[in-house]
């Protein structure tokens, strides 16, 4: 894994469950028309940008050292990110929105180093290396974004998700991917949007992690900044989209003050936003993430917590009063009067305080699953983690004596206790027994033959969260996606426009001098000729040289292209203006 990526001191903090994820860049891959795509983006967006943008945005290019000319090598980038106290890996478009958050709250971003086709030049709804290098990494130069977005991965990546959103994702994963596939079938196209449209429509009632991804996008990727009559762009979709970036900024969009009602609207990946949330500074955004936060199980617990996680099928954690923190799958609770009395999870199942495993109780101890009353005992006013060691031992609350405890709500344990456990408070947090009987009244929770019975202890659940409070406890090593980016095998007639791609590219670097741009434009118009971003490129060389014969062979060439190919007439005019206001300049 190490050989993928270059580390530095932040990627070396990553939990190893994430690496899984890394991918290396393969910086020698980019062929020159995929340099073009990010320098004709970058260039419209960046003279674009400079009057609706935050202005950390442009700031914020300089000081990650982002080029207009050059997709960003994400050793370099990170050379320089560190310097902010972040760092950036490379992954495979789409990875489970837990994880990602995750990646954030160790502040590194990812990015997804394939690029759009020449094609979907204006939008894709695949991750790519525009959207989050210069979309996502300028943006965190700003202190408190930043923090807000490190924040955002720490509550995110506790939020519970229900069995239907990973399908979900696995879904828009797809469709992203063959939407940029190049030769995709329209018929496939069609069949994914479906499933997407079909799952999203039975979701049922939306878990945590559907809703802090709204959150996440109606910010993050699609928010703006200021005031609702004047606003300005700083998440990364809008940012990348030269597309978008202009539309969001007309009438044709509503904008909405941003509060917490965002959390309730969905989004559609595959199309252009209809309304959009402005927040008045960055600071806003961090006062809705924790009015959020309070009202995930992370915070209230609970019985619904306990619910959420039994619903979401896999693996969570939920702590006790006490700090006892269990870890496993959810997969019943037994309730009474709002209340979880017991909760039981099943395969391995960890127990852990303060994020650290118990001694002796990891998941080789208990491989089949964990029950557990919780609550205070029935007629006695002082819950166990409260009793003085006095006050254990007036009831029988000790080793080697043989007692019977009944809880609230009717869960009776029997059996010779052998041990405790205490936390640093020195509050009991765990009781061990032998020839032990567990009950809810007729039912049988569990029985002496099956071994040592250990109770955990806590008058109620304070917390509830995706994912283990160890995360050494469990193999978190275990992420194999359904579907991979297709890179398709180039076509002779593709190589050869790469190639003409790049002896532009070596001209204007300096690298080939002697290249015949126009001889380059012929073999164009000859056997490619409905490419028109090489044509902007070649026609830029030629107004910089005064060469007025050269560029207007090319504008002749460029308004065929527009004649035949209407839909590029807006992407071919703009090339062109920026090239003559030479309104561009190296960042």
């Amino acid at each position: 894994m190490s050989n993928l990526f270059e580390s530095n001191e932040i990627l070396q903090k990553l939990p190893k469950h994430l690496k899984q994820f890394i991918k290396p860049q393969n910086y020698e891959d980019y062929s020159a028309v995929d340099q073009a795509v990010w320098r004709y983006v970058m260039r419209k967006n960046v003279d674009f940008l400079s009057k609706v943008a935050h202005n950390s945005y442009l700031e914020g290019l300089k000081q990650t050292g982002i080029s207009i000319d050059s997709i960003p090598n994400m050793y370099g980038m990170n050379r320089i990110l560190k310097d902010i106290g972040w760092a950036a890996v490379a992954v495979d478009g789409f990875i489970p929105p837990n994880a990602f958050m995750e990646f954030q709250a160790y502040n590194v971003l990812v990015i997804a180093s394939d690029i759009r086709q020449l094609e979907h030049i204006e939008y894709t709804p695949a991750p790519d290396i525009i959207h989050e290098g210069a979309g996502h990494a300028p943006i965190i130069a700003n202190p408190e974004y930043a923090e807000y977005l490190r924040r955002f991965g720490e509550i995110g990546c506790k939020a519970i998700s229900s069995a239907k959103d990973y399908e979900l994702y696995e879904a828009v994963r797809h469709l992203s991917i063959i939407k940029e596939a190049p030769n995709s079938l329209e018929t496939d196209i069609a069949s994914a949007e479906k499933k997407v449209e079909d799952l999203q429509q039975n979701m049922g009632k939306p878990s945590e992690m559907a809703l802090i991804r709204n959150l996440h996008w109606w910010t993050v990727e699609y928010g703006l900044i200021g005031t609702v009559e004047n606003p300005k762009i700083y998440g990364a979709g809008l940012l990348s989209s030269i597309g978008e970036s202009a539309w969001c900024m007309t009438d044709a969009v509503k904008k909405l003050p941003y509060n917490i009602n965002a959390a309730y609207k969905d989004f559609d990946i595959t199309k252009p936003q209809p309304q959009l949330f402005v927040t008045p500074d960055f600071a806003h955004l961090s006062l809705i993430l924790e009015e959020f936060a309070n009202t995930m199980a992370l915070r209230r617990g609970g019985l619904s917590g306990v619910k959420k996680l039994i619903h979401s099928k896999a693996l969570g954690t939920i702590e006790l009063s006490t700090g006892l923190q269990i870890s496993g799958v959810f997969s019943n609770v037994i309730d009474a009067d709002g209340n979880a009395i017991y909760i039981q999870t099943k395969g391995k199942t960890a127990l852990s305080y303060r994020e650290k495993e118990l001694v002796g109780h990891g998941t080789a101890y208990h491989t089949k699953g964990f029950g557990s009353p919780i609550g205070k005992l029935k007629g006695i006013n002082i819950a166990i983690e409260d009793m003085s060691p006095r006050d254990l031992a007036a009831y029988n609350i000790y080793e080697e004596k043989i007692v019977t405890l009944v809880f609230e709500g009717g869960i009776t344990v029997s059996g010779e206790i052998i041990t405790g456990k205490r936390n640093l408070q020195g509050k009991i947090i765990l009781i061990s027994f032998k020839n032990c009987m567990v009950t809810h009244h007729d039912n049988t929770l569990f029985k002496p033959e099956w071994g040592v019975y250990d109770m955990a202890v806590g008058k109620n659940i304070v917390s509830a969260f995706s994912g283990p409070a160890d995360l050494n406890s469990f193999n978190l090593i275990t992420h194999v996606p359904s579907t991979h980016t297709i890179h398709v095998k180039k076509s002779e007639e593709r190589i050869q426009l790469e190639a003409l791609y790049q002896q532009v590219r070596d001209y204007r670097e300096g690298k080939n001098r002697t290249i015949s741009r126009t001889k380059v434009l012929e073999q164009l118009i000859e056997k490619h000729p409905n490419d028109w971003l090489l044509p902007v490129e070649l026609y830029e060389l030629a107004h910089l040289g005064n060469e007025t014969k050269l560029c207007e062979k090319i504008v002749n060439h460029l308004e065929t292209i527009k004649q035949n190919k209407p839909e590029l007439g807006r992407l071919i005019d703009d090339g062109l203006e920026i090239v003559k206001t030479n309104r561009i300049s190296s960042i």
